[in-house]
């Protein structure tokens, strides 16, 4: 199968799940929570009646589903005799909330919105897997960026739910040093601004561009952006261009609030509680996640079966975004995913 005929098969099925009265950590309340999502694959279960073949992948901050049927990530994982192959496995793509199109700020509720947190966030996706879609059980939990934090927060929580977990971009600690200075910025960048007016804003505020300059740099690396703009005035158009496509789907109540979500993330007490196998893979030239700090090597020592793979800057890596770029990793994350089969017994896509 062709990339663009795997693509253009890739629809699967989109709907959204309504939990009523979800209650917030905060003790807020949304009378509806609707989480939007998408499956592709269908679910499969074994003499007892337990689904065994269902993979939940959590997109990052600002994300949304919708990114994981980009080429850089579909083309390389869900094809014919691929590791996440759509005819054996049943994929789940959810919006998260204050993302996509599940509830956010900018649906009319603005600062008045519920101030989720990661644990929120979890907690929704578990219901929308559990109640919404009917599965009992996940072969894997993968996460990219934010979606990495909620893997490892799955980890913890649902210890038994799942046979693996991959989380990609982040690391199993508390958000500090120069992570949470540069989310601190963005923050700061929209409360600040006059016309912000705490939330009520009728056009968007100025200082979501400086946010989103912020959030540029916090994403990018040298090699590919050198490439992209090797001149003074490519580089020029090159972010201004940028700014311009971020500007037109961006709100300023939604992004404060999915970068104020993490404020109380640290899964690092409690990493001893986590059974089922971990596959955590960052990049060496990651500015959000730098090597240098060694975190993920220091904590994985306290995970049960946990391994940690660092990926050297290359011409594949793209910063903090290699996590969306299958083909950096996929040789890592191909036999994991045939080992966890080999596991529970099932036989995987032929490869």
């Amino acid at each position: 199968m062709t990339l663009l005929l795997l693509l253009a098969a890739l629809q699967g099925d989109t709907a959204s799940f309504a939990i009523a009265d979800f209650r917030f950590a905060s003790g807020e309340t949304l009378a509806v929570l609707r989480l939007h999502y998408r499956t592709l694959g269908r679910p499969e279960r074994d003499a007892r009646g337990i689904v065994r073949n269902a993979v939940l992948i959590l997109h990052g901050t600002g994300g949304s589903g919708t990114q994981f049927l980009s080429p850089l990530f579909a083309g390389e994982l869900y094809g014919p005799r691929q590791p996440l192959d759509t005819a054996t496995h049943y994929l789940i793509l959810p919006d998260n909330i204050g993302h996509g199109r599940s509830s956010k700020p900018s649906d009319g509720l603005k600062a008045r919105f519920p101030h989720y947190t990661y644990g929120d966030m979890v907690a929704a996706q578990y219901r929308l897997v559990t109640e919404g879609l009917h599965v009992d059980h996940l072969l894997l939990v993968l996460g990219t960026s934010m979606g990495c934090m909620h893997a490892w927060l799955w980890a913890e929580r649902r210890p038994d739910f799942m046979d693996g977990v991959v989380p990609l971009a982040c690391a199993p600690a508390q958000i500090a040093g120069r992570n949470r200075m540069m989310r601190s910025m963005i923050m700061e960048d929209i409360r600040s601004d006059p016309e912000w007016r705490n939330g009520d804003y009728v056009q968007q505020p100025p200082g979501l561009v400086a946010a989103l300059q912020i959030l540029f740099l916090m994403g990018s690396s040298p090699l590919p952006l050198q490439r992209a703009a090797p001149t003074r005035d490519s580089a020029d158009a090159y972010i201004a261009r940028w700014l311009r496509d971020r500007l037109a789907g961006a709100d300023a109540n939604d992004m404060l609030y999915q970068f104020a979500a993490s404020r109380d993330y640290d899964p690092s007490p409690d990493l001893g509680r986590i059974t089922a196998p971990v596959l955590a893979i960052n990049s060496a030239d990651d500015l959000i996640n730098p090597p240098e700090l060694g975190i993920v090597e220091r904590l994985m020592p306290r995970v049960k079966s946990g391994r940690f793979v660092l990926i050297p800057t290359s011409d594949a890596t793209r910063g903090h975004g290699t996590h969306t770029v299958a083909a950096a990793w996929k040789q890592y994350f191909a036999p994991f995913v045939a080992s966890l089969e080999r596991s529970r017994g099932a036989p995987g896509p032929s490869r």
